[in-house]
């Protein structure tokens, strides 16, 4: 399959893990990107690394879950940068939201970075891209969004939403020259996953990670999902009838 190139690109979530990585990954093929973030010392730290690579990385300073200020932002970056060919929705968190202890201040924090704030960083210059006829969306969701996961409410939810919303953006974007790539990462090695005391099966290196999402961007893959071993796994997990997933799932609470 052909691979795609970039001139532009804005990765959110960019100080760590899985967007820092790929936003230096796809700095290092030659494209421009900016790369977002709330925190902006580790930006300025890897904007000198993709310096010394001989790359373009631009830090943008962006609190998603700011979702009116983060739309402006990055209508500013398109403008200026006469087009962005590539935006990634990549900026989230997760965590325990267990129902016997429901945290809502939590879970709307979860809600307002991974739902709306994602939402935001994706349709900010939707209608641009269509009118150039031309673009790349792609939103990183996780295998957790194949069902509700014990404790993982609000993480499972905002990632079904994400899902659902990449799903319906490439059947309507179909004939329009824009893409759509929805991307389902299992466990890897980042500050998030870093917090976990339980088992975290085919857990993966961040750099294998990034190897695996980047190539399928480039490829336009409408649908990712990796490691196939949790894939398969999580697929088995939504086929099965609600009463023996719920008697599964208790054992593991």
């Amino acid at each position: 399959m052909k691979q795609m190139t970039y001139g532009t690109a804005l990765v959110t979530g960019a100080s760590s893990g899985l967007g820092r990585g790929l936003a230096l990954w796809l700095a290092r093929r030659g494209t421009r990107v900016f790369a977002a973030a709330r925190r902006q010392e580790p930006l300025q730290a890897l904007a000198q690394e993709a310096r010394a690579a001989g790359a373009t990385l631009e830090p943008v300073e962006m609190d998603v879950a700011q979702a009116d200020a983060t739309v402006e932002r990055i209508r500013q970056l398109d403008a200026a940068c006469g087009g962005l060919d590539l935006v990634v929705a990549n900026a989230g968190m997760g965590g325990p939201t267990p129902g016997k202890q429901f945290p809502w201040e939590f879970t709307k924090q979860m809600i307002d970075t991974n739902v709306t704030g994602a939402v935001a960083t994706l349709g900010a210059v939707l209608p641009q891209m269509v009118e150039r006829g031309r673009g790349h969306l792609v939103g990183i969701s996780s295998l957790a969004a194949f069902r509700g996961l014990p404790t993982r409410a609000a993480y499972s939810a905002s990632k079904i939403f994400l899902s659902s919303f990449m799903e319906s953006l490439r059947v309507d974007l179909r004939g329009t020259g824009v893409r759509s790539t929805c991307i389902y990462p299992g466990w890897v090695k980042s500050e998030i996953t870093a917090k976990n005391t339980f088992p975290m099966p085919f857990l993966m290196e961040t750099k294998d990670a990034v190897e695996r999402m980047g190539h399928a961007i480039l490829r336009g893959e409408p649908v990712y999902s990796f490691p196939w071993q949790m894939t398969r796994f999580m697929q088995v997990l939504h086929a099965l009838p609600n009463p023996l997933f719920d008697a599964l799932m208790s054992r593991r609470r």
